[in-house]
């Protein structure tokens, strides 16, 4: 449950039910006065109730880190969790003896579990939310890898004066592979491709578009 309306006597009476229904502190709830109450005259009269709506303020870290809990439960995954938090971003280390299965074939896993973690969160952010799943430093090595990729591809390029298509890749990655050679003046690259299949193009650079190695 994540709201409740109450009526009370007292605005005090109505919000104090509400929080403990809720099980939440005042700092983390919305507080609504939907009706005002008043006393009555003398005792004499019946007063009119207060009715107070409160709302649950969910953090998207914490629904975040709740749902890749859920997932690697269903998983079978037994996983510790640490979060870096900044204003508008965030990134969930994660750990596990079955790492692996977790981030799967070249990362296809942890970057879809990424992908559905950063909209649950978003829907619960009043503005644009970031989330970075990492596994034991995998985002670190999959750089190391993916430039050395870039590296290795923009020879061919030159020493054959043929373009490369590279293998379909998310957005993160391919910008990696964009800022590996960024500063090569001899091969250019660019993203070409319709999500989810957008991967990236090498060639020689101020050359004609000549052909194209689609493995």
């Amino acid at each position: 449950m994540k709201d409740i309306t109450v009526t009370a006597p007292t605005v005090e009476e109505a919000v104090n039910q509400a929080l403990s229904k809720l099980n939440i502190s005042k700092e983390k709830a919305e507080i609504t006065i939907i009706e005002q109450g008043k006393k009555g005259f003398l005792g004499i009269f019946k007063g009119k109730p207060f009715v107070v709506h409160v709302k649950k303020i969910i953090d998207p870290v914490e629904e975040a880190v709740a749902y890749i809990n859920d997932v690697t439960a269903q998983m079978g995954i037994e996983t510790a969790i640490e979060v870096k938090k900044t204003s508008r971003q965030c990134e969930i280390h994660i750990s596990s003896s079955s790492i692996g299965l977790l981030i799967g074939k070249r990362g296809q896993t942890i970057n879809a579990l990424q992908l559905l973690t950063q909209l649950v969160a978003n829907r619960y952010s009043k503005y644009y939310f970031k989330i970075t799943l990492n596994a034991e430093n995998y985002r670190e090595r999959r750089e190391e890898t993916l430039v050395q990729l870039a590296e290795k591809m923009a020879h061919q390029v030159l020493r054959t004066n043929r373009s490369v298509q590279l293998e379909t890749m998310p957005a993160h990655e391919r910008k990696v592979i964009h800022q590996a050679l960024a500063k090569n003046k001899k091969v250019e690259t660019l993203s070409v491709g319709e999500e989810p299949k957008r991967c990236v193009l090498m060639r020689p650079a101020h050359s004609v578009f000549k052909s194209t190695n689609h493995k």
